[in-house]
């Protein structure tokens, strides 16, 4: 129920989901001093930084039309390449490849496979 006020904690909730290319937003990143525009530049994270509604959307299409692309290029008859998706906020960038098991790893886990003879 609105009784004609508003809490300060309300208002900055809405201030925080607010579209990062809002008046609001934009005018309280241009009275960020640059010493402190400086060093926040360095500790910057593109995977942690939201997307706008728009960008997100851009994204979704964009690895679509790539799906797209591959599909079309494999019912031709062709090897279309690697799917990779475009990263997405929040979720960090993927710097190591996934290795597979080691047969010796499988052994380990595997009971039936330890009195296996070893494979050359």
């Amino acid at each position: 129920m609105y009784r004609g006020t508003i809490s300060l904690r309300t208002l900055r909730i809405w201030i925080e989901h607010l579209p990062r290319e809002s008046a609001t937003k934009t005018a309280m990143r241009n009275s960020v001093p640059d010493d402190v525009m400086q060093k926040a530049h360095g500790e910057y994270r593109p995977d942690k930084a939201p997307h706008s509604f728009q960008e997100t959307l851009l994204i979704e299409i964009k690895d679509e039309l790539r799906l797209n692309r591959s599909v079309a290029i494999a019912a031709a008859g062709g090897t279309p390449p690697e799917f990779t998706p475009t990263p997405r906020p929040g979720i960090p960038p993927t710097s190591a490849v996934r290795t597979g098991m080691t047969d010796e790893d499988r052994r380990a886990l595997d009971p039936r496979m330890r009195d296996q003879p070893k494979e050359a």
